[in-house]
């Protein structure tokens, strides 16, 4: 009954040793954008140049540089927020370099399954 399958799989016909090379050649793509992220940095700003904020690009924070005028004893609320906005300001940039280096485009993990 079934000696006479011949085991096209995959919709009857993809080759699977083709599909073993896609996803070889896929892992290595994303092995080295990986590799590319952690070594990219972004920046990113608030308050003009007041705070800034320097990143990996895999979001790990490398420094945080503060200007004088962004340091006033009396308001260090707003020191506090031009932090937190410069810091998603780089987050931001992070995001879209690992958006830009993958070689899933904006199709996102397994070509969008997950």
């Amino acid at each position: 009954m079934y000696n006479n399958y011949r085991g096209g799989g995959f919709g009857g016909g993809m080759n699977m040793n083709a599909l073993m090379q896609q996803a070889k050649k896929m892992q290595e793509e994303m092995l080295k954008a990986e590799e590319e992220l952690s070594n990219a940095e972004v920046v990113g700003k608030a308050g003009g140049e007041m705070v800034t904020v320097t990143m990996s690009g895999k979001k790990e924070i490398k420094s945080i540089k503060l200007s004088k005028a962004a340091v006033d004893p009396d308001d260090i609320e707003m020191l506090e927020d031009l932090i937190i906005v410069a810091i998603k300001d780089a987050t931001a940039k992070a995001d879209a370099l690992a958006k830009e280096k993958s070689p899933m485009g904006d199709m996102g993990g397994l070509g969008g399954l997950f």
